[in-house]
């Protein structure tokens, strides 16, 4: 089947790459590493080429790297400005 191909994933994980360019938002990169992630452990053989398992494995992956995106480049300490009065009170 279309999903045992390694490089389907692969080529996945670059269209949604591209998608994030064109929406920058850090949401698909997630799920970009994670498809390149399961097509490169498909290749080498790490996973079988049940459908069930390669699905797990692209939420783990799409998951881990969605948190380490996230750390290593999240919001950073004042970056984000809170506003406590608006310009329109007038007390």
């Amino acid at each position: 089947m279309i999903w045992q191909e390694w490089w389907i994933w692969v080529v996945g994980g670059i269209v949604l790459a591209v998608l994030e360019l064109l929406a920058p938002a850090f949401v698909l990169l997630g799920f970009s590493a994670g498809a390149m992630l399961t097509g490169a452990l498909l290749a080498f053989g790490i996973v079988g080429d049940s459908l069930s398992v390669l699905v797990l494995v692209f939420a783990l992956t799409s998951l881990v790297a969605w948190i380490v995106m996230r750390k290593v480049f999240g919001i950073r300490r004042g970056q984000v400005k809170i506003w406590k009065k608006d310009i329109n009170d007038h007390s």
